[in-house]
C-alpha cells in the first residue's frame, strides 16, 4: 500500500468552471475594448500624421515658389544696379571732362548761348514751316 500511495499522483483540484467562464468573458471584454481603444488611437495618430505630411508638402511648394520669385527679383535688381552704375560712371566722366575751363566754355557757348567779351554772337532763328496745324490742313482733318 505504501507503494501505491507513493506512486499515486496527487489528486487534481476541481475548479469551479462557472467562475473560469466568467473571468474568461471579462478578459475577452477587456481585450476587445482595449483593442477598440488602441485601434481608435492608432487611426487618430495616422490621420494626424497625414495632415502633418500635407502641411509639410504645401509649405515646401510655397517655399520653392518664393525662392524662384526672389531669385528673379535679385536678377532684376542686379541688372538695374549695373545700369545705374554705368550711368554713374558716365556722369563722373562728364563731370571730369567739364571741370576744366575748355569744357565749361563749350557748355556756355552751345547750351547757354554765351560769348566772351571780345566776341559777337549772332543767333538766327528760322520759323518752323511745318507745324501741326498746317499738316492737319493738308491731310484734310479740319475740312474746308
Amino acid at each position: 500500500m505504501e507503494r501505491q500511495r507513493k506512486t499515486q499522483k496527487p489528486p487534481k483540484k476541481v475548479v469551479n468552471t462557472d467562475k473560469n467562464k466568467k473571468s474568461a468573458k471579462k478578459s475577452r471584454l477587456k481585450s476587445s475594448s482595449e483593442c477598440s481603444k488602441g485601434g481608435f488611437y492608432y487611426s487618430f495618430l495616422t490621420v494626424i500624421l497625414l495632415l502633418c505630411l500635407v502641411q509639410i508638402t504645401i509649405s515646401a511648394v510655397l517655399n520653392i515658389s518664393k525662392i524662384i520669385s526672389y531669385k528673379a527679383k535679385i536678377i532684376q535688381i542686379t541688372n538695374t544696379k549695373n545700369a545705374a552704375q554705368a550711368l554713374n560712371d558716365q556722369l563722373h566722366d562728364s563731370i571730369n571732362n567739364f571741370s576744366n575751363v575748355a569744357g565749361l566754355e563749350a557748355i556756355a557757348r552751345n547750351n547757354l548761348k554765351m560769348s566772351s567779351d571780345d566776341e559777337v554772337m549772332v543767333i538766327i532763328n528760322t520759323p518752323k514751316t511745318d507745324t501741326a496745324k498746317e499738316k492737319s490742313k493738308k491731310n484734310g482733318i479740319f475740312g474746308d
